[in-house]
């Protein structure tokens, strides 16, 4: 690299905002390669911190370069690393919670792209939103101007965002943790004035927690990165074995899969069958919904919807 990057990023902060000129005299410094190092990726969050005026030109040249170092930065390439998680919530809990909207949305935009992801990665994002629910401040918060104790509508498609993301724990669906969090958030803004969206993220949230099927779920990042190794073998033993493949005619290919299966075919998957048994719910389930709902010994009117959303089923 030809240009002294974080030189680039400490004189483009100096004056504490970015013009749209600076963020593209940026990306062409960062990006002459298509990759983003760790030096990058760290003068890139340190301008953050010290830019007040954060524009949405920067605020996607954020998310867009440290989520290339975060997303691809090691192999498999999709796949956060447990020392790149931990690297990317030291960076941004200095002091202790997120700063800023482009901080989160950071956050949560490699939890949708990403692969897979250590479940604390997950933790800490929903963490920052809770807080912000409670206290009134936070990159939700519109500088804590809101009061605390509400759901805004910004603060539900953040939450709905992070609880379906592929990343981290139980991707693309509802795990415990996060059926849990959505009811302390219930309880603590029962009568307050929420945002219209909250009571049918509530309903979904715990609903697919509660019925959501699991059979689907995606390879672990160790299991891609054995495959990937695998798939990268360029060995005379695999080299000799796929030449021999690229020789085999069809007729012969499918004789010889008639051969492996002449004690008959595996059934398939039925996985209709599997959906539908995991909708009812087990007997543990059924304990912790009647613990969650009798905590107060009333059932409140999101609790009665999450009830017939339940009924329905």
């Amino acid at each position: 690299m030809t240009i002294n990057f974080p030189e680039l990023a400490r004189q483009a902060a100096a004056d504490g905002a970015i013009a749209a000129d600076e963020v593209l005299a940026l990306r062409r410094a960062a990006w002459p390669d298509g990759r983003i190092d760790q030096t990058e990726a760290e003068a890139i969050l340190a301008i953050n911190d010290v830019v007040a005026d954060k524009s949405a030109e920067w605020t996607d040249f954020l998310v867009e370069a440290v989520g290339e170092y975060v997303l691809n930065g090691t192999e498999p390439r999709g796949y956060v690393a447990d020392a790149t998680a931990d690297w990317l919530i030291a960076q941004l809990d200095r002091d202790g919670r997120l700063d800023s909207q482009a901080e989160l949305e950071l956050l949560v935009r490699v939890l949708e792209k990403a692969l897979g992801t250590p479940d604390r990665l997950k933790e800490y994002a929903l963490a920052q939103i809770e807080r912000a629910v409670l206290t009134g401040e936070g990159p939700t918060r519109d500088g804590g101007t809101l009061d605390a104790g509400s759901i805004t509508e910004a603060e539900c498609k953040l939450l709905r965002r992070v609880i379906f993301a592929s990343g981290g724990d139980r991707p693309a669906a509802v795990s415990l943790a996060e059926a849990e969090m959505l009811f302390r958030l219930k309880d603590a803004t029962l009568h307050a004035a929420n945002a219209p969206e909250w009571q049918r993220l509530f309903v979904q949230g715990v609903g697919n927690y509660l019925q959501g099927w699991t059979g689907g779920r995606a390879i672990s990042r160790d299991r891609a990165a054995e495959l990937e190794t695998f798939m990268n073998d360029r060995t005379s033993s695999l080299s000799a074995f796929f030449g021999r493949m690229s020789r085999v005619g069809a007729r012969d290919l499918r004789s010889a899969a008639q051969d492996m299966l002449a004690g008959g075919e595996a059934p398939s998957r039925d996985y209709a069958g599997e959906a539908h048994a995991d909708a009812a719910l087990t007997s543990p389930e059924q304990s912790w919904l009647h613990g969650r709902i009798q905590a107060d010994g009333q059932t409140d009117p999101l609790e009665a919807a999450l009830l017939a959303f339940l009924a329905e089923g």
